[in-house]
C-alpha cells in the first residue's frame, strides 16, 4: 500500500537500457550494469530488469544476490515522490517550498532560543563522501551544533580507534584484497563474510587452494566456519581473552618475531609481564573452549611467514571492543606480519560507505581528513577551507547512542535524520522511540518511509544510488566514483543539495554554493589534504580513469597508498603499539531470570534495518521475517518447538520472532539478526552499555530469557498495528 506522496510507479521507474552503477550495500562496492527490458505475463507487458557484473578490482566482476537486485527498491513503488508534513496527525503532501521554509524556521526559532546545541544532526554510513562531508559542514557551520554523530558508530568505531592507537591511522584494511590469496594463514574473528560481504568469498577459496590455513572465530557455524581448517566456537564476549591466550601461547613457544618486534614496535616488555601473570587454562575455559584447540590456532598463526587477521562486529560490538581489537593487532606485531604483501589486519567494514563516511566529519569528534576537533591546528586549517574563524566552530559532540540519551532528556529538542534509522538500530529501542516522541521536531530524509520516519514532523524525499553521483570507499580503503545513471523519480532530491537549500534558508548561502557532487568533491580533497585520510590527489577525472584510487593519495601524480606501513607506522616514534588488555568477559552476567546469551547480526539476503532489501520482492521473498536460532538440548529445555513463535525479554524490553533450532549455535547462546523493526526488533533487548573508548554499545551479549508464544497472546495485544506483518 502506497504511503502519503508516493504514487504507482509504472513507465517513470524504468531504467534506460544497460547503465552502469554500484551496489548500495556492503563495504565492497561492486560495480554493475543494469539491463532493462519487457517480459508478456497473462497478455500483461511489464518491465523488467536484469543486473550483471561489471569487471572491477575489488569483486573482480561478481555480484551477490543483494547486488543482483538492488535496483528493485529504487524501482519501488513506496519510493518518496513528495515533500511530507505533519498536519493534524497525519504526513501529508507539500510543496519542497513549505517543508524547507518549516525546518528553517524551526531551526532559527531553536538557535534563538536554546541555542545551536539543541539542534542534533545523525548521518548514515551509506551517504556518499561529498554528503558525509557536506553534513559535518552543515551541523557546524550553518547549524553551529556539536551534536553530530552516525550510525557507523555501531559498526566500525572500534576497530576504528583501535587502529589510530595501534598503528596511527585508521584504514579498513592495511592490506589489499589482493593479498588474501598470498596468506598462508588467515583469521576470521567475529565476521561472516560468506553472507555478509558474499563476493569476497573467492579470495579465501583461492587462498585454501594455495595451502592456507583458515580459523573462524564464532560462536555459530555460519557459512563462513564451513571453510575454515579450525572453528573456535568462542563464548560470546571473550574475544579479548582468546586473543591474549593465543599471544600468550605464540611467545611460550618461540614464534614471534623478535627482529621485528625490536625495530618496528614500543611497549612488547609490558605485554610480556601482563602474559607471564595469566592462567592460560582459566582463559580457555572463560572463553568456553578446549585449551588444544587455542594452541592449534596460535600455532598455526605464529608459524607461517606471511598471515593476516580480520575482525569485524562480532568483536567490535562489545563494551571492550576497542580493547579486544587492539588485543588481535598484538598477534599482528608479534610475527611481523604486516606492511608487506599476503600481511595485514583489516576490519571488514559494514556499511556501503563506512569507511569514507567517518573520515570526513559526520563523527562527532572528527574534521574532515581525519583531522582532530579537538586539536588546535586541525581547527584551525578546516576553518581556513571553510572561511571562518576557527573560534567559530563548536567542539567534540558525543556518540550516536548518547545523543538519543539526550533526546530523551530533553537537552536535544530537533533532530534531522539523514540516510539512518535510528528507532530500528539502536540499542534499548524503547528508550530511543519514546525520545523521539518528545523532541520538538523530528525531520527525515530518506528514500522510505522508514520507522523513524514514520514519527517524523517532515520527510524530505532524496534520491537512491541509481540517481545521485558521489564517491564511495570501500573496505580497503579505494576511493570509487558511482555516477548518476537515471533521472531523479518525482521530485526526490539529492541529499546534499537538500543540505544547500536548509543552510540557504538558514542565512548561511555563501558558504553552501556548489554547483555539483564534483564540486564538493573539489573542496573536500582541499580539506583533507594533509590529513590522515588525505585524499587531495584524487580527483573525479582519475577515478573515471582508473576506476578506483587508494588513500592516502596526498599528490595526483601519486598512485595512492596500497599496502600501508612497510616502513613505519604512522605514530610520531615511528612504531606500531602494543596494548596490555585485561581478560575478562565484556558479556552481560547471566542470571536465574536471564539464563542465556543473546547475539545478533546479519543474513545474507538483507542489509542494515531492511529498509531497503524488504522493498526487494526478490530478497524479502528469502527471508520474510524474522527469527531466533537456538540449540535443540537449549529449545528443548525452555519447551520451544522449531517453527513456533517465541518471546525473547531482557532487562531492557522483549520482543517476538519465530524459533529455527540450528545445533550450529552454542547451547549458551541464541542468535537472531538485526534486519527487523517493530515488535521483531532485537534492539529492543540489546544493551545500551558503551566501551568506553570508541562508545561503541555492546550489542553483542544481553542476558535473556525465551519462551513460546501462542497466537492467543497475539490476539490479546494491546497494540495490534505491531502485528500487522503476520
Amino acid at each position: 500500500m502506497c504511503q502519503p506522496g508516493e504514487s504507482k510507479l509504472e513507465t517513470a521507474m524504468h531504467v534506460p537500457e544497460g547503465i552502469d552503477t554500484q551496489c548500495p550495500f556492503c563495504s565492497v562496492q561492486c560495480k554493475m550494469t543494469v539491463h532493462a527490458g519487457e517480459e508478456t505475463l497473462a497478455g500483461v507487458v511489464r518491465a523488467v530488469h536484469r543486473a550483471e557484473g561489471k569487471p572491477n578490482a575489488a569483486s573482480q566482476g561478481r555480484l551477490c544476490v543483494k547486488g543482483m537486485n538492488a535496483h528493485q527498491h529504487a524501482l519501488h513503488a513506496e519510493r518518496l515522490l513528495r515533500p511530507l508534513m505533519r498536519k493534524a496527525g497525519r504526513l501529508v503532501p507539500v510543496t519542497w517550498k513549505e517543508a524547507l521554509d518549516a525546518v528553517a524556521d524551526s531551526f532559527s526559532s531553536t538557535l534563538s532560543a536554546q541555542g545551536p546545541d539543541a539542534i542534533g544532526i545523525y548521518g548514515g554510513g551509506s551517504l556518499t563522501n561529498e554528503t558525509a562531508y557536506l553534513l559535518g559542514k552543515f551541523a557546524r557551520v550553518a547549524v553551529g551544533t556539536r551534536y553530530i554523530d552516525y550510525n557507523g558508530r555501531f559498526c566500525m568505531s572500534a576497530a576504528a580507534s583501535a587502529s589510530s592507537k595501534v598503528f596511527g591511522i585508521d584504514r579498513g584494511l592495511t592490506c589489499r584484497l589482493a593479498d588474501i590469496p598470498l596468506a598462508q594463514c588467515i583469521v576470521l574473528a567475529g565476521t561472516n563474510i560468506a553472507e555478509c560481504q558474499p563476493t569476497l568469498m573467492p579470495y579465501f577459496h583461492q587462498a585454501k587452494e594455495n595451502g592456507a590455513y583458515i580459523i573462524v572465530i564464532d560462536p555459530r557455524a555460519t557459512p563462513t566456519a564451513a571453510i575454515a581448517d579450525l572453528h573456535v566456537q568462542i563464548r560470546p564476549g571473550t574475544d579479548a581473552t582468546l586473543a591474549n591466550a593465543m599471544m600468550k601461547v605464540m611467545v611460550d613457544e618461540g614464534l614471534v618475531n623478535e627482529d621485528f618486534i625490536r625495530k618496528r614496535t614500543n611497549g612488547y616488555e609490558q605485554l610480556l609481564t601482563h602474559l607471564n601473570r595469566m592462567d592460560f587454562s582459566e582463559s580457555a575455559a572463560r572463553c568456553g573452549i578446549e585449551p588444544e584447540v587455542i594452541r592449534q590456532a596460535a600455532r598455526a598463526f605464529g608459524t607461517v611467514d606471511t598471515g593476516i587477521v580480520f575482525t569485524a562486529r562480532g568483536v567490535e560490538q562489545h563494551t571492550d571492543g576497542h580493547m579486544a581489537v587492539r588485543a588481535f593487532m598484538n598477534l599482528v606485531l608479534a610475527t611481523g606480519k604486516i606492511g608487506r604483501e599476503g600481511c595485514g589486519y583489516g576490519t571488514i567494514t559494514g556499511q556501503g560507505n563506512g569507511q569514507g563516511g567517518r573520515e570526513h566529519g559526520q563523527k562527532a569528534d572528527q574534521l574532515p581528513g581525519y583531522r582532530s576537533i579537538e586539536n588546535k591546528a586541525d581547527r584551525d586549517y578546516v576553518a581556513s577551507v571553510w572561511g571562518i574563524k576557527p573560534n567559530r566552530l563548536p567542539g567534540k559532540g558525543v556518540s550516536a547512542y548518547e545523543m538519543m540519551e539526550l533526546v530523551h532528556q530533553g537537552e536535544i529538542q530537533t533532530l534531522f535524520v539523514m540516510g539512518s534509522n535510528p528507532v530500528v538500530s539502536s540499542p534499548n529501542a524503547r528508550m530511543v522511540e519514546e525520545g523521539l516522541k518528545k523532541l520538538n521536531l523530528l525531520v527525515v530524509a530518506d528514500m522510505f518511509l522508514t520507522e523513524t520516519a514514520q514519527m517524523a514532523d517532515i520527510v524530505l524525499p532524496v534520491t537512491s544510488h541509481l540517481e545521485n553521483t558521489g564517491t564511495m570507499t570501500n573496505l580497503e580503503g579505494r576511493v570509487l566514483l558511482r555516477e548518476a545513471a537515471r533521472s531523479a523519480p518525482g521530485e526526490a532530491r539529492d541529499d546534499w543539495r537538500i543540505l544547500c537549500q536548509i543552510a540557504v534558508r538558514l542565512d548561511k548561502v555563501g558558504y553552501f554554493t556548489y554547483k555539483d557532487a564534483e564540486h564538493i568533491f573539489e573542496e573536500l580533497r582541499l580539506a583533507s589534504r594533509g590529513g590522515l585520510a588525505d585524499y587531495y590527489g584524487i580527483t573525479y577525472t582519475r577515478l573515471r580513469h582508473e576506476g578506483g584510487v587508494y588513500w592516502p593519495c596526498p599528490s595526483p601524480d601519486e598512485a595512492g597508498t596500497d599496502v600501508m606501513f612497510r616502513e613505519s607506522f604512522a605514530l610520531p616514534h615511528q612504531k606500531g603499539v602494543f596494548t596490555v588488555v585485561e581478560s575478562r568477559s565484556a558479556g552481560e552476567h547471566t542470571s536465574e531470570d536471564y539464563p542465556l546469551v543473546l547475539t545478533n547480526g546479519r543474513v545474507l539476503a538483507h542489509y542494515l534495518t531492511g529498509v531497503q532489501t524488504r522493498r526487494s520482492s526478490s530478497l524479502t521473498a528469502r527471508e520474510i521475517e524474522n527469527f531466533v536460532e537456538i540449540h535443540p538440548r537449549t529449545a528443548q529445555r525452555w519447551h520451544i518447538r522449531d517453527g513456533e513463535w517465541v518471546e525473547i525479554t531482557s532487562p531492557r524490553g522483549s520482543f517476538t520472532v519465530r524459533s529455527r533450532i540450528k545445533p550450529h549455535i552454542r547451547e549458551d547462546t541464541i542468535f537472531v539478526p538485526m534486519h527487523w523493526g517493530g515488535v521483531q526488533n532485537v534492539n529492543r533487548a540489546t544493551r545500551p552499555d558503551l566501551d568506553p573508548f570508541c562508545r561503541m554499545p555492546g550489542f553483542k551479549t544481553a542476558a535473556v530469557r525465551i519462551r513460546p508464544l501462542h497466537l492467543s497472546t497475539v490476539a490479546n495485544s494491546a497494540d495490534p498495528n505491531e502485528w500487522s506483518w503476520l
